[in-house]
């Protein structure tokens, strides 16, 4: 008996509890906005430099690897060219590292730069909350264009 008497009381507690926090919450006035980041993103001056600057490094690599064959073909005896080919095997794989962590540690400080970006933007106009317009159906204020024009 006591058992059914200590679970009643726990779940009336609780329903209490639950419904005294949606009475709380009802009187906030949330300002919700959303924000297209693929839009944001794609015209970011910076994002557009990391992509020619990425197609150089690759364009650079192509070039790399062209001298590279024209090297490893000069060679007389195979012996000679496999050695040649798996030095040039081991120093593009360290290329290809090196501008693959290139890129990304840029990208991840774009990606920090604009996230900043919408923070501060989306304070600023009295947002509390901002969300990805990916995710949102119906509703929010869209501050896309205004964050656009910030991001650089």
């Amino acid at each position: 008996m006591k058992k059914k008497y200590a679970l009643l009381l726990a779940a009336t507690m609780f329903a209490f509890g639950f419904g005294l926090n949606n009475f709380a919450m009802s009187d906030v006035n949330q300002k919700i906005a959303v924000v297209d980041v693929n839009q944001v993103v794609n015209k970011s001056a910076q994002v557009q430099a990391l992509k020619k600057e990425q197609t150089k490094k690759m364009e650079d690599l192509q070039k790399w690897i062209k001298t590279v064959k024209a090297d490893v073909d000069k060679q007389t005896t195979n012996e000679g060219k496999v050695k040649l080919a798996q030095k040039y095997d081991s120093e593009l794989i360290k290329k290809r590292e090196a501008i693959a962590k290139s890129y990304q540690e840029k990208l991840k400080e774009i990606d920090k730069s604009i996230s900043s970006t919408i923070v501060t933007q989306a304070k600023a106009s009295g947002y509390n909350i901002v969300l990805a317009k990916s995710v949102v159906l119906y509703g929010g204020d869209d501050i896309t264009a205004a964050i656009s024009k910030v991001v650089k």
